[in-house]
Parts: structure tokens; C-alpha cells; sequence
């Protein structure tokens, strides 16, 4: 099985028993399930299938005893309305994925359980009071911990140890991104690699940030996990692996 599988799978097992009830109501129970990207993500409708066949294997079966609700959100002004479409259907839990999605449903809805999956620091986002004891109406499962930025730095190293300069592309606006910057720039500072922070909001502004370094030597680059690098996954590669010449060429295009 290949090590996405194991984790698509393992997500949604891992997730439902939060959810599931050991007896059955015979009213239908309602779900909330809010994804931060387009619903042509092949990536992401393979968790969801995944969590559809866990939640079906446990006896809970959509038009009879269940409800899903889903809503797509691949921008933070989607996330948001969304969320509160999905808050004013009240149903008895909301699945949610991605900082942002958490945030925006911890702004208005302190009532109706969560259950966050792929999320980085949720102690130091807030959103919880400690991974043993969570707290409020929130819980669930974090990606990595706020150290796993310093280690992604310590990879390139040791993948290329001429790389003297790393390029961070991050959304300020996220605070496990800011923490995952901090501890590479205290990583970088022993290993003597300079670190270079570009702020991205759009795929305009990821390709600026690539461009910028696009014809240095020596140069790494680390991509912090969130919605606008997810959803523009397959741009940052191509725009990584893409020759300069070629580069510079792409970024000069004007967008649509």
C-alpha cells in the first residue's frame, strides 16, 4: 500500500470513532464536512471516499441514517462563508480540515463539536487547551508539531549540503506556518543557512517568490503546508523544476 493510502485510510478511521455513537439513534444525524480545496482535488475526494466507506462500514448509511453535508473551499473568503452555512445547518458535527477552515469555524460556532484533521500546532494556534486535554468544542488530530520546520531544513541539508541560502514560502496569516518559520530560522542560524521568508497569498504571488531566486546557486526552497500552497501544489513544482530561462519567461505572462 502505498504511504498516502496508508495515511488516507488512517485518517478517516482514526476520525470517525470520534464521531460515531456505540448505539445507533434512529433519527438521522447530520454532518458537516468543510475541505479547503476545489472538488476537482483528486487528493482530497480520495479522503473523502475514504471517510464515506469508513462511516458506511460502521453502520451509518447516507439517505438513512445520515446526513453529509460538504462544502468545498479552496479560498479563505469561501472557508468562511461556508463555515457559516455550515454552522447555520447545525448539525451535530463538523469535520473540517486546514488551520484556516478551524479558525474560521472557532469564530462563530462554540457549541456544535469539531473535529480538525491535518492541522499544524493546534496548542499554539489556540485552538485547543493541550493535545491530552483539548477542551471547549474542539478536537482532533495535528499534522506535525511546531519543531517539524527546523527538521524539514536539517532534510535539505542533508539532501544538498551546499544549499547556503532557503527560500520559505509561508501565509503569514497562519500561526503554525509563522512557527514552522521560526524554528527553521533557529535551525538555519546553527547550520549557517540563511533564510529567506516569502509571504504568498495567490499563485501570482508564489510565482514572485520563485522567480526571485529562480537564478541563484545554492539555493533550497521549503513549502510550508497550507490552503493556497495546497491548492497550488502542482504550480510550485513545475515553477521549481521549471530551467530559468523558462522561468523567467512563465512568471513575465500576465494572469487571467
Amino acid at each position: 500500500m502505498r504511504r498516502r493510502e496508508f495515511i488516507t485510510l488512517l485518517c478517516s478511521a482514526a476520525v470517525w470513532p470520534l464521531i460515531a455513537r456505540a448505539q445507533q439513534p434512529k433519527q438521522t444525524r447530520r454532518i458537516g464536512i468543510l475541505i479547503p480545496y476545489a472538488d476537482s482535488d483528486v487528493d482530497a475526494y480520495a479522503r473523502l471516499t475514504a471517510f464515506r466507506k469508513e462511516i458506511q462500514q460502521s453502520g451509518w448509511i447516507e439517505s438513512r441514517n445520515v446526513r453529509i453535508d460538504i462544502r468545498w473551499a479552496p479560498d479563505l473568503e469561501t472557508i468562511e462563508r461556508f463555515s457559516k452555512e455550515l454552522v447555520a445547518l447545525a448539525p451535530d458535527v463538523i469535520v473540517v480540515q486546514s488551520n484556516p477552515g478551524v479558525v474560521a469555524l472557532r469564530q462563530i460556532n462554540h457549541t456544535i463539536p469539531v473535529v480538525f484533521v491535518q492541522v499544524g500546532d493546534p496548542v499554539g494556534s489556540g485552538f485547543v487547551n493541550s493535545l491530552s486535554r483539548p477542551g471547549g468544542n474542539l478536537t482532533g488530530f495535528t499534522a506535525s508539531e511546531p519543531t517539524i520546520g527546523g527538521k524539514w531544513l536539517e532534510l535539505l541539508k542533508e539532501i544538498a549540503p551546499g544549499i547556503r541560502k532557503i527560500v520559505v514560502i509561508f501565509d503569514p496569516t497562519i500561526a503554525a506556518n509563522v512557527a514552522y518559520l521560526r524554528a527553521a530560522e533557529a535551525v538555519g542560524s546553527i547550520q549557517n543557512v540563511t533564510i529567506s521568508a516569502a509571504e504568498v497569498r495567490d499563485a501570482a504571488s508564489i510565482e514572485r517568490a520563485v522567480a526571485a531566486f529562480a537564478n541563484e546557486k545554492d539555493v533550497g526552497l521549503i513549502v510550508l503546508p497550507n490552503p493556497i500552497t495546497g491548492n497550488h501544489r502542482e504550480l510550485v513544482a513545475e515553477l521549481a523544476n521549471a530551467p530559468p530561462t523558462s522561468l523567467d519567461w512563465r512568471v513575465s505572462l500576465p494572469r487571467n
